[in-house]
This record gives structure tokens, sequence and C-alpha cells, in this order.
């Protein structure tokens, strides 16, 4: 099982989409939010992914294709 940490930065447009449940389930992919800040004209989430390294990298590139940038993340996001 693999697991990445990865950032979201969500276009207004798809600010009230719902991106991260639909990514854990048609990727089968297990999501944790670690830390967000969620506007009405913006958004970024940083997420713990967890399961199959193809499947990761499957539902990642679903969810550039939709629009929303996706950055690496290093490091505990909860402490800074």
């Amino acid at each position: 099982m693999a697991n990445k940490r990865v950032r979201f930065t969500f276009p207004n447009y798809l600010i009230t989409e719902p991106v991260i449940y639909r990514l854990g389930r048609e990727f089968n992919v297990v999501t944790n939010i670690r830390r967000a800040d969620v506007r009405s004209e913006m958004g970024w989430v940083v997420l713990e992914l967890n399961g199959d390294e193809a499947e990761i990298e499957r539902g990642l590139t679903w969810v550039k294709d939709m629009g929303v940038r996706v950055d690496p993340v290093s490091g505990d996001v909860i402490e800074g």
C-alpha cells in the first residue's frame, strides 16, 4: 500500500464539486484531509492518500484533468 501527500488547489468553478469524495469512491483511494482553506472564490486542501500506487496515480491524473492543480507535499503538514 502506497502513501502520498499532495495539495489540491481548486479553481472557483470546482469549489462546490465533490472532487475528493469522487476520488475516494471511483479510484479506491483512502483520502485523509490534513489541512484546508476553502472559500467561495478559491480553495486548497492538503491530503494524505493511501492505496495502490497505480490507483493513486490514476486518480491524480483524473483530478488534474478536471482542472485541479496538484502539487506534492513533504513533511508533517499538521505541524506546519
